[in-house]
């Protein structure tokens, strides 16, 4: 019994050449630096997951499908962002209780 010729794939997210998709290695870093960026070195790493986690994730979905790690990428960029927004807010917070110590200092005379 022959069941035929399998239906034609439509090829959307097929590695070319019939090779295996590959890890894209920057999506891996930006995780990394992201998830250092929480636990140790906040901007210093957290501006680098970002610019790294955004340029990985924009190669990996013009890739179709040759390159894997869009989920890496995504959270590693996310990581470097929240890190860098709560550094800013740190510095705002910082500046308005400095000048809160200054203005109240200075009205009791000090």
């Amino acid at each position: 019994m022959s069941y035929g010729a399998p239906p034609p794939s439509s090829g959307y997210g097929q590695p070319p050449y019939g090779g295996m998709p590959q890890q894209h290695g920057a999506a891996t870093t930006a995780l990394v630096l992201g998830i250092l960026s929480f636990v140790a070195c906040g901007p210093f790493t957290g501006i680098p997951a970002y610019i790294i986690g955004k340029r990985a994730e924009r190669e990996i979905l013009a890739s179709n499908g040759a390159l894997t790690g869009d989920g890496m990428a995504k959270a590693g960029w996310i990581l470097g962002l929240v890190s860098i927004i709560l550094t800013v807010l740190a510095v705002l917070g910082l500046i308005v209780l400095l000048g809160l110590v200054t203005v109240t200092g200075s009205s009791n005379g000090y």
